[in-house]
């Protein structure tokens, strides 16, 4: 979105109460607009070491990065594959303040067209429309912590790679477990697996407390394998868009979902780390939530013949709430690089 279509902030003259960031930003809304379209759309890279602090850790599932210069450098090289590449703001939640730094939950619709070589091969020619969520802390003017997910098997899809062959050559790159991508990916996995089993309580008015009803469905579906509680997180008629697959309809259908996933990770564990409910729409409540699963790999077939791998899931999910019920969601998670975890177990 052109941050100049965004007008869900307080106008000029009117207190800013964005302590520690420049004085042009309206709110934390605007800052992320504004900087995300004048380092894409704009093409001023190098600005990424104005908004990114020196040492900013970047997760995603794919890799780990650590610092503005080499998110300047990812920036331009995904630049130069996909150099008409627009990011449009579908929603930004919000949480946090200027002393604790400011969470922002960006869902992006992005549109590009293959044009030059990217981490998929030679230039495709390919247009290609995916959604992502950039999750960042922000103070002082810089972003300083970022888990970004990206729904790169849609994107690989739609550019016509062979999934198959790309996934055994990128599970064939050996993982060093002493790097700091390999530490953090162990790292979250033991984390994650350690957490308890056990059923969260609901809140006695879920649209009075839509974080805390979010975090306990997530917790008693995935963690507790309450996978009819689906019926009580969503709208009969409800909708959820998910990584790589057409709409998902209804709680029937939402529910078989679950448990296609869990079926592959039938031990899996959730860690909801962060909720939070400040929208820049004003049409409900929207609820966004980063969210992250672990469990091995010993059954369904979703992601082929059970490997026993250990599979970590990087998500994030944001959800329009309606009385107290998810009406519609959206949730992104990089299922290439799942793919990847499972194939690279295959290899031993």
């Amino acid at each position: 979105m052109d941050p100049q279509h965004y007008n869900n902030a307080p106008a000029d003259g009117e207190p800013k109460g964005l302590q520690g960031f420049d004085a042009e930003f309206k709110d934390i809304v605007d800052y992320i607009l504004r900087i995300t379209y004048r380092i894409w759309e704009g093409k001023q890279v190098g600005l990424c070491h104005d908004y990114y602090s020196e040492d900013c850790p970047v997760y995603t599932l794919a890799g780990y990065s650590e610092g503005a210069e080499v998110v300047t450098q990812n920036t331009i090289r995904t630049l130069g594959g996909f150099p008409d590449r627009t990011l449009h703001a579908d929603n930004i939640v919000w949480g946090g303040d200027a002393e604790t730094g400011y969470h922002s939950s960006h869902l992006i619709s992005t549109h590009m067209t293959n044009l030059g070589p990217s981490e998929f091969g030679p230039a495709t020619g390919r247009e290609a429309t995916i959604q992502v969520i950039a999750h960042c802390v922000c103070k002082d003017n810089r972003i300083i912590e970022e888990w970004l997910v990206r729904d790169n098997l849609s994107l690989a899809r739609q550019l016509g790679i062979d999934v198959d062959a790309w996934v055994a050559r990128a599970a064939a790159e050996p993982l060093d477990p002493g790097s700091s991508f390999g530490r953090w990916l162990a790292g979250e996995f033991e984390r994650v697996s350690a957490l308890p089993r056990q059923r969260q309580a609901y809140p006695a008015e879920a649209s009075a407390d839509p974080e805390a009803m979010v975090s306990a469905a997530l917790n008693n579906i995935w963690s507790a394998r309450l996978v009819g509680d689906t019926k009580l997180l969503y709208a009969e008629d409800a909708v959820l868009h998910a990584s790589a697959r057409d709409d998902i309809n209804g709680t029937t259908e939402i529910a078989r979902f679950y448990m296609d996933v869990l079926s592959c990770l039938p031990d899996a564990r959730v860690a909801v780390d962060y909720t939070c409910k400040n929208s820049m729409l004003d049409d409900a409540t929207y609820v966004a939530a980063r969210w992250a699963l672990a469990g091995n790999h010993t059954g369904g077939t979703l992601w082929g013949p059970a490997t026993g791998a250990p599979v970590f899931i990087l998500g994030e999910s944001q959800y329009k709430v309606v009385a107290g019920k998810v009406v519609e969601e959206w949730l992104v998670f990089d299922e290439l690089a799942v793919l990847t975890q499972v194939a690279r177990a295959r290899l031993g």
